[in-house]
C-alpha cells in the first residue's frame, strides 16, 4: 500500500540559484545560500523575508544555523568561512578555512565543532570555543569532497561524499577514515544517515543517477534506487517519516519508502534543477533549493499516532518503536493542574515491522491495531503479542469489540467477526475511506454510506461534502460527521432500522429515511474529537478545546499549541490530550456537568436538578446560560449566582421584585435605569420613581412627574437639578410649576439674554423691560447698531400694542392659578368631559367665574374655521352665563396631590381616556393677514444679519430683535405709528420685510387656566414670525402639560438642547 502522505506547500519564493538550504530548529525560518553571494532567511509560515546578508560576490555554496549561539555559518568560493549573528546582524568571525571552494558545512549537535569540506580534498574540524582554531584535518579523498554529515546516532563519527566515487566514514580524533564504501560508477555528490529505528543505514547519491542504501556495519549496499533522469544532487532520510527524499538535476523530487524502497511520490515544481534538501527533526516540513528559488512543503500529518483505553493506558508509536504510559501511575497524591505536562514514566512496549500510520484500541481495550505499509497487525494490549494480521489499507473497530472491518484496496471492504471473515460489502462507487462505530461508515467523494455489521446492508446514505471523520457515541445513539468547515450531530434511530429490516421491506438506494435525525450543525472545523455520553468534546482549527451538548457549544480552554484528544477518564473528570512531542496534558471536565446537560437535553429536568449538589458553585453560571439557551429562563434565574446575570434574567422574565432586590445589592445607575424603564412600561409608577431617583435620571423623573401632575415631585426635582447644574431640567420644572419669573432669571444667569427677553415677552410681559435692558447692554459691546434697534417697552410703549391688556391678563391668570383647585394627572379626562378645559384664556377665566369682559368674546371667523368651524368653537365653549361645578369625585385630596394613583384614591377606577380636541392650529402668514398684505410676503426676502451677541443661543438676531422690540406692524393702535425714519431704520437694521398684523390669541387645546398667557403671547409671537416653528420648550421630546402644552403647541416654541445650549455641562 502506498503511504498516505499529503504534500502541502508552505513557501515558494523565486530567487537566483540556491545552492543550500537549512531549517531553524525552533523558529519557522528557512536559511538559503545563493550562488550570487547572498544569504537569506525567510519565514515559511507567512512568506516574509526575515534577514538578508550580503556575504560576498562569489557563490556561497553552504550555510547552516547554529541555533544555540544564534549564528549563521557560511562558506563561499573565496575560501572564507564567515560567522554572523542573525539577531544583531553582526559579523562574528571571518577567516580563510581552505585553499579552494568550500563545498559543505556540518555543525556538531552537542560540541562546539564545525566540519567543513572543500575542493582542496580536505575535511577540517573547527572549535569556536578556541577562537575557531582548526583542531583536526582529515585527509583521504582523491577528489572534491562534496558533503559531510554527522551521524545522529553516534555524533563522534561522520560520513563524507566525494567525486572520487567513494563514501568514507570517519571518527573524530582519527586522521584516517574508518572505512570506505565503494559502488558508485561516478562521483558521489551527497550522503545522509538514517535517523529512525535501529538500522545502521546511510544513503548516497551520485552522478550515475543512482541512490544507494548502505549498511555501515556490514559495509554492504542494501538497495539501489533508480528512477532519476539526471545526476543526483541531494538525498535525505526524513527524520520523522519512513521516506527517503532524493533530488536531481532533472528537476524532480522523489519520495521512496524507507522500508520497502517503493517509489511513493514524485514532485516537480518547475523551478529547474534541484541542488539541496533540508529537513529537521521534530517537523514534517522539508525545504528544497532550485535554480530559480526555494520551496518549503509539509509532508504527511503531524498528529501523533497514539491511542488511550478506558483505564488510562496510552500507547503510541514513535517511528517503528511502540511505547506506553499510564496516567493512573501518578497516584492519588499528585495534584493535577490544567494544561500542565504530566511527568509520566515511558516504557518500551516493543517494535513494529511496519511503519504505523494509525494505532487504535478496540472498545474494551484488550487489543490494539496498527495499520500501515498496506498491512495491519492486531496486538494484545498488555504483552504486545501478535494476534492477527493481514493486508489492508484501513482498519476500523465496531462498537462491540468483536467485529472489525478492513479495506483491502479500492472498493473491497470486508467485515470480520472474532478474527474470521463474515461478510463483504458490495459498493459501486469510489471509496475514499471507512469508519467504525455502531455502523460501518464508507466514505465517498461527497457522501457517506452506513451499513450494518451483521449482513452489510445499507442503512442510509447521507450527502455531506468532504467528510473527514465519523465519530460515534459509546451507546451508538449519536454520531458526529466532521466536514471541511463544519460538523453535524445526528441521532440514530436503531428501532426504526431494526423494524425495517425485520419487515423484509425493500429499501431504496439511499436507505431508510428515518434512520437518522439531524440534531445540530456547528460551523467549526474539527481537529480531533470524542464522545462522553451525549457530550461531544473536540478541539477546533483555532485550537480551542470545546464541548457540545445538543448543539450548545461551550469553550473549556484555549490551547497554547496544537494538542490532540486522547480520551476521558470519568473517575477523574479529566480529558487527556497529547502533542507532537508525545507530552501528555489534562484538563478538568466534570462528569456531573456533562450528565446535567445530557438530562436537560432529554427533558429530564427534575433528575438534572438533583445533580446540583455535586456541581461546584463556580460552574452554575455556565449551567444557567445553558438552561437559558434551552428556553428555561426561570430555572436559569434560580440556578445563577452572578448578580449581573441574575438581574438580566429577572428583567427578561419581568420579575420586578427580584430585579429590585438585585439592583439594591448592585446599586449601579445603569441597573436602576433599566429597572425603572421596565417598571414604567408595566405601570408601576411608584417603583419607577424610586428607580429613576436612585439612578439620578433627571430626564426620566421629569417625564414621570409631568405625566402624573406631581407638583411636589417637580419642586424636589427642581432643587436636585439646580444642584447638579442640569439647567434644561431645572428650566422645564420651573415652567411646569408656572414660575415664569424664575425661568427668566435662570436664562439670564446662564447668559441666554435673547431667550430671556423673548420668554418674558411671551409669558411675563410685566417683567419684559429688565431682560431687554440686559440684552441691549450685552449686545452693545459687540454690535451697537443692533443694540440700538432693540425697543424697550418702557421707552417705546407705542410699539407694543395690547401690552397693558396683556399685563392685566397676566395678573388675572396669576390670581386664577392661585385660586384654582389642584387635581392629579388622572383627573384630566374627567375635567375635559365636564367642559372645564377651555380653549383659550378668556373662556377659562369665564369658566372660573373671573371677569373676562375685556377679552374678545369669540374667535374670528378664520380661527374658527381653522379649529373645525363655528360649530366646533361653539361646542367647545360653554355659555358664559352658565356656572360649571367641579364634581366632587375629581377634587384632589392631600393624598392625591402627589400625583400617584392608588386604588384607594377613588371609589371607582379612573375613567378611560376620552377623546379630547387635539388639533393645534398652525397658521401661515397668509392665513393671519389681510389679502392685500399677503403679496408682500412673495417679494424677495431681504438678507438677514446674524447676531453677534454672546447670548444668541443659536437664534438669529433679526428674529430675536423683532420678538422683543417690534411686535406686529404696520397695523398700530390709535397712538399712531412711529416716525417713518424710525421704521426705515429698524427695517434696514433687521433686513426684514414688513410684518403682518397681530393675530388674535391662538387657542391652546386642553390647557389649564395658567396656560392662557402663554397661548396669548405665543399666538402673537407666531404671527410676528410668520408661523415659523423656531422655538419649542420641549426637553428631548418630553413635552409638558398645562401651560407648557398650550403655549408651546400654539406658539411653535422650541427650547430644546440644541437651541438653548443649556446642557448638563452648564
Amino acid at each position: 500500500m502506498p503511504l498516505r502522505l499529503d504534500v502541502k506547500k508552505q513557501l515558494v519564493q523565486r530567487t537566483d540559484r540556491v545552492k543550500g538550504v537549512d531549517l531553524h530548529p525552533t523558529e519557522p525560518w528557512l536559511l538559503a545560500n545563493l550562488y550570487n553571494g547572498n544569504v537569506y532567511i525567510w519565514n515559511y509560515n507567512d512568506s516574509t523575508l526575515v534577514k538578508s546578508f550580503e556575504v560576498t560576490e562569489l557563490p556561497v555554496r553552504s550555510a547552516k544555523f547554529v541555533a544555540r549561539k544564534q549564528w549563521v555559518v557560511c562558506g563561499a568560493d573565496d575560501m572564507q568561512l564567515r560567522v554572523y549573528n542573525y539577531n544583531t546582524m553582526d559579523k562574528i568571525k571571518t577567516f580563510e578555512a581552505h585553499t579552494d571552494y568550500i563545498r559543505s558545512i556540518a555543525v556538531h549537535p552537542n560540541l562546539p565543532y564545525v566540519l567543513t569540506s572543500s575542493d582542496d580534498m580536505l575535511i577540517k574540524l573547527w572549535d569556536w570555543d578556541k577562537g575557531w582554531a582548526c583542531c583536526q584535518v582529515f585527509e583521504g579523498h582523491s577528489h572534491y569532497v562534496m558533503q559531510v554529515v554527522f551521524n545522529p546516532k553516534d555524533s563522534n563519527t561522520f560520513a563524507s561524499a566525494s567525486l572520487d566515487r567513494t563514501v568514507k566514514v570517519w571518527s573524530l580524533g582519527q586522521p584516517l577514515p574508518n572505512f570506505t564504501l565503494e559502488g558508485h560508477e561516478k562521483g558521489v555528490n551527497c550522503v545522509d544517515y538514517f535517523t529512525g529505528g535501529d538500522r545502521p543505514f546511510l544513503i548516497s547519491g551520485a552522478d550515475d543517477r543512482l541512490i544507494k542504501v548502505w549498511d555501515y556495519q556490514t559495509k554492504a549496499c542494501v538497495q539501489t534506487l533508480e528512477g532519476h533522469a539526471h545526476n543526483i544532487s541531494a538525498v535525505a532520510y526524513h527524520p520523522e517519516l519512513p521516506i527517503i527524499l532524493s533530488a536531481s538535476e532533472d528537476g524532480c523530487i522523489k519520495m521512496w519508502h524507507a522500508t520497502t524502497y517503493r517509489l511513493e511520490n514524485t514532485l516537480n515544481y518547475g523551478m529547474e534543477r534541484i541542488w539541496a534538501i533540508g529537513a529537521m527533526k521534530g517537523s514534517n516540513s522539508v525545504a528544497f533549493g532550485f535554480d530559480e528559488g526555494v520551496a518549503v512543503v509539509k509532508i504527511g500529518r503531524e498528529e501523533p499516532v497514539a491511542s488511550m483505553d478506558a483505564s488510562g493506558k496510552i500507547i503510541w508509536a514513535r517511528h517503528n518503536e511502540v511505547q506506553t504510559v499510564n496516567v493512573k501511575s501518578l497516584g492519588a497524591d499528585y495534584q493535577l493542574v490544567d494544561g500542565e505536562r504530566l511527568p509520566l514514566a515511558v516504557k518500551d512496549l516493543g517494535a513494529c515491522d511496519l511503519y504505523p500510520q494509525s494505532l487504535k484500541h478496540n472498545p474494551n481495550g484488550r487489543f490494539v491495531t496498527v495499520c500501515g505499509d498496506g498491512e495491519y497487525v492486531v496486538y494484545t494490549a498488555l504483552a504486545w503479542r501478535n494476534k492477527s494480521f493481514g493486508s489492508a489499507m484501513e482498519f476500523v473497530w465496531s462498537a462491540d469489540s468483536n467485529d472489525y472491518a478492513i479495506r483491502e484496496g479500492g472498493a473491497r471492504i470486508k467485515i470480520h467477526k472474532n478474527f474470521a471473515e463474515k461478510a463483504a460489502l458490495k459498493v459501486e462507487y469510489a471509496v475514499e475511506g471507512i469508519h467504525g462505530g455502531a455502523l460501518v461508515g464508507v466514505r465517498g467523494t461527497d457522501f457517506v454510506c452506513f451499513y450494518d455489521w451483521e449482513e452489510g446492508r445499507l442503512v442510509r446514505r447521507i450527502d455531506v461534502g468532504a467528510v473527514r471523520e465519523v465519530l460515534w457515541s459509546d451507546n451508538g445513539e449519536l454520531v458526529a460527521i466532521a466536514g471541511e468547515s463544519s460538523f453535524y450531530i445526528l441521532q440514530y434511530n436503531r428501532g426504526a432500522v431494526e423494524a425495517a429490516f425485520g419487515s423484509g421491506a425493500e429499501l431504496d438506494e439511499d436507505g431508510l429515511e428515518d434512520a437518522f435525525e439531524l440534531v445540530a450543525e456547528v460551523p467549526e472545523k474539527i481537529r480531533t474529537g470524542l464522545w462522553v455520553g451525549d457530550c461531544f468534546i473536540y478541539n477546533n482549527a483555532a485550537w480551542r478545546l470545546n464541548y457540545c451538548v445538543g448543539g450548545e457549544v461551550t469553550t473549556l480552554f484555549h490551547l497554547d499549541k496544537p494538542m490532540y484528544l486522547l480520551g476521558y477518564l470519568a473517575a477523574q473528570s479529566r480529558v487527556y490530550l497529547i502533542d507532537r512531542e508525545f507530552n501528555i496534558v489534562s484538563y478538568t471536565l466534570l462528569l456531573s456537568l456533562i450528565e446535567f446537560k445530557t438530562l436537560v437535553m432529554r427533558d429530564q429536568l427534575g433528575d438534572a436538578l438533583g445533580l446540583l449538589p455535586g456541581i461546584p458553585s463556580e460552574q452554575r453560571n455556565g449551567l444557567a446560560r445553558f438552561l437559558e439557551g434551552r428556553g428555561l429562563v426561570q430555572e436559569a434565574l434560580e440556578l445563577a449566582t452572578d448578580h449581573d446575570y441574575r438581574f438580566d434574567l429577572a428583567i427578561q422574565l419581568g420579575d420586578l421584585e427580584t430585579a429590585a432586590d438585585i439592583a439594591n445589592s448592585l446599586d449601579t445607575p445603569a441597573k436602576w435605569r433599566q429597572l425603572g424603564e421596565l417598571a414604567l412600561s408595566r405601570g408601576q409608577l411608584g417603583l419607577a420613581h424610586d428607580c429613576l431617583e436612585k439612578a439620578k435620571d433627571m430626564s426620566g423623573l421629569l417625564l414621570l412627574a409631568a405625566a402624573k401632575g406631581d407638583r411636589p415631585g417637580l419642586s424636589k426635582l427642581l432643587e436636585a437639578s439646580m444642584a447638579a447644574g442640569k439647567h434644561n431640567v431645572a428650566f422645564l420644572c420651573l415652567f411646569l410649576l408656572g414660575q415664569v419669573d424664575r425661568c427668566v432669571a435662570l436664562l439670564s444667569e446662564a447668559g441666554r439674554l435673547p431667550e430671556a427677553a423673548m420668554l418674558a415677552r411671551a409669558y411675563m410681559p410685566s417683567a419684559m423691560s429688565g431682560p431687554v435692558k440686559e440684552w441691549k447692554k450685552d449686545l452693545a459691546s459687540v454690535n451697537p447698531k443692533a443694540a440700538d434697534a432693540l425697543a424697550d417697552p418702557e421707552d417705546y410703549p407705542n410699539l407694543f400694542p395690547g401690552l397693558q391688556e396683556a399685563v392685566e391678563m397676566e395678573a388675572a391668570a396669576a390670581a386664577a392659578q392661585a385660586a384654582a383647585a389642584r387635581h392629579p394627572g388622572r383627573a384630566f379626562a374627567s375635567l375635559a368631559a365636564a367642559g372645564l378645559l377651555a380653549d383659550d384664556l378668556a373662556r377659562q377665566l369665564a369658566a372660573l367665574g373671573i371677569d373676562g369682559s375685556s377679552l374678545p368674546a369669540a374667535a374670528p371667523d378664520w380661527q374658527a374655521e381653522a379649529n373645525g368651524g363655528a360649530a366646533h368653537t361653539a361646542a367647545a365653549v360653554p355659555p358664559a352665563a352658565e356656572t360649571t361645578t367641579v364634581p366632587n369625585a375629581i377634587i384632589a385630596t392631600e393624598d392625591e396631590l402627589d400625583g400617584i394613583y392608588e386604588p384607594d384614591d377613588a371609589e371607582v377606577p379612573p375613567p378611560a381616556p376620552e377623546p379630547v380636541p387635539t388639533h393645534i392650529p398652525h397658521f401661515s402668514p397668509q392665513q393671519q393677514q389681510p389679502a392685500q398684505q399677503q403679496q408682500q410676503l412673495h417679494e424677495p426676502p431681504q438678507p438677514r444679519i446674524s447676531s453677534a451677541s454672546s447670548g444668541g443661543g443659536g437664534m438669529s438676531s433679526p428674529m430675536a430683535a423683532a420678538a422683543a422690540a417690534a411686535p406686529p406692524r404696520p397695523v398700530l393702535p390709535a397712538a399712531g405709528p412711529p416716525p417713518p425714519q424710525q421704521q426705515q431704520q429698524q427695517q434696514q437694521a433687521f433686513g426684514m420685510p414688513q410684518l403682518p398684523p397681530a393675530a388674535p390669541f391662538v387657542p391652546a387645546p386642553a390647557a389649564a387656566a395658567a396656560a392662557a398667557p402663554a397661548a396669548a403671547a405665543a399666538g402673537t409671537l407666531a404671527a410676528a414670525f410668520g408661523g415659523d416653528d423656531d422655538f419649542n420648550f420641549d426637553d428631548d421630546g418630553l413635552g409638558g402639560g398645562g401651560g407648557l402644552a398650550g403655549g408651546a403647541a400654539a406658539g411653535g416654541i422650541d427650547l430644546d438642547d440644541d437651541d438653548w445650549g443649556l446642557g448638563e455641562e452648564e
